[in-house]
């Protein structure tokens, strides 16, 4: 079997997005299938036609040139992408052609299928009109956002499949008339292998960052706004009347990253969050060890409440400590008071008193670090995830030899 992945980006970039792709390439070619892969324009890292990263070959998409208004950038990027897919797909001769969002990689995906007579799948990690809002380059319900939206439910009823990664975004496929029996959940997972039960903190690390003797609420991730990071810092002032000792660990960088540090300055919390910037993967393990608590306060918008993130998960496997707002996307995988500690969306107040909860019940910390681990151990791992796409693949070349 010969797949020809249709990604956004890829590696050397890391963001959810490409640690989703690696593991699911990486359980395909376990599972013997012979898997290439091609990146759109969005893909902005420095390369050339071709690029091996990490042992992994990716086919490179240069960016059009000339557009830029709404509307006819992306047509542009539809173009550019089609054309180089065409390309590829001629050298390669894949039985399936495998988009993953955005649509922008569908379309393109979706007519070079059909121009060679390759079946074509379609793999909805989130919807582009939502993510756009989270952006700020639309607002929901305006036209762009329908037309948007339109745009992905023309793809929906194109491909011969959809996959997706959580049941709140099924449902939403459904809701648009897209066949139950077209759709399969493929759920985010982890490969237990590549984490461990926390280890010890690093005492040279917590001494440089000043959180010596401190408890550590901490975020590691990509700072976008639908990550609610602002609400953890809103919540800091009456956790720390409680809890004087406690300070907040943020680390990476993103969008959002200007607009937290001026909030911890409005806040008069200079000396109680600590910014460490991105910091390179292989460093981070040293930064979880430093955590005692694991906040994920996303807000609730369509995104949130559709998708399901990895970062939780990923805690899970170490068997890490977590509050976590209750969005729909959260109350997939966590379970409140046996993997987990939900609090009410937007709810500073919530917020501080779910960590001060978690603080105080600290006989029970054993226990759910062993449940989230056991979790992920039966229920979200790779091997079983990517084992899903099997009878689809297989059907669908099935019936394009026959065809």
């Amino acid at each position: 079997m010969r797949i020809l992945h249709v990604l956004d980006h890829s590696i050397p970039l890391h963001s959810g997005y490409t640690f989703r792709t690696l593991s699911i390439l990486r359980e395909q070619r376990l599972l013997g299938w012979e898997t290439y892969h091609l990146t759109s324009p969005k893909h902005t890292e420095p390369s050339g036609a071709e690029e091996t990263v990490d042992g992994w070959h990716f086919y490179r998409t240069s960016a059009p040139t000339g557009a830029s208004l709404p509307g006819l950038a992306e047509v542009a990027l539809i173009k550019q992408t089609q054309a180089r897919l065409l390309e590829v797909a001629k050298k390669v001769r894949p039985d399936i052609l495998h988009a993953h969002s955005p649509v922008l990689n569908a379309i393109p995906a979706l007519r070079v299928g059909r121009q060679l007579g390759i079946p074509v799948v379609y793999e909805v990690r989130a919807f582009w009109e939502d993510a756009a809002v989270d952006h700020g380059t639309t607002r929901e319900g305006s036209l762009r956002y329908r037309l948007t939206r339109r745009l992905e439910t023309h793809a929906l009823r194109q491909a011969a499949h959809v996959f997706t990664i959580c049941e709140g975004l099924r449902h939403d496929i459904a809701r648009r008339g897209i066949a139950a029996d077209k759709v399969t959940v493929i759920p985010n997972a982890v490969d237990i292998e590549s984490f461990e039960p926390g280890g010890q903190p690093d005492d040279t690390l917590k001494a440089t960052l000043g959180l010596t003797g401190a408890t550590v609420v901490g975020f590691i991730g990509s700072f976008y706004a639908y990550e609610g990071l602002d609400l953890l810092l809103d919540a800091m002032p009456a956790l720390l009347q409680k809890r004087p000792e406690v300070r907040a660990l943020l680390v990476g960088g993103g969008p959002q990253d200007d607009a937290l540090r001026a909030q911890v300055q409005r806040l008069g919390l200079a000396d109680k969050v600590v910014f460490t910037g991105r910091v390179p993967h292989a460093e981070v393990q040293r930064y979880y060890d430093l955590v005692d608590v694991l906040a994920y306060p996303r807000h609730s918008m369509r995104l949130t409440e559709l998708v399901t993130p990895l970062k939780p998960l990923e805690a899970m496997a170490q068997g890490r400590l977590l509050v976590a707002s209750d969005v729909g996307g959260h109350k997939e995988l966590i379970r409140h008071g046996e993997t987990g500690w939900l609090f009410k969306a937007g709810s500073a107040g919530a917020l501080a008193s779910s960590v001060e909860a978690l603080l105080d019940r600290r006989n029970e910390w054993p226990r759910l670090r062993q449940a989230g681990r056991r979790f992920v151990e039966a229920e979200r791992n790779w091997a079983a995830s990517v084992a899903r796409y099997a009878p689809v693949y297989a059907s669908l070349a099935e019936a394009a030899a026959h065809a």
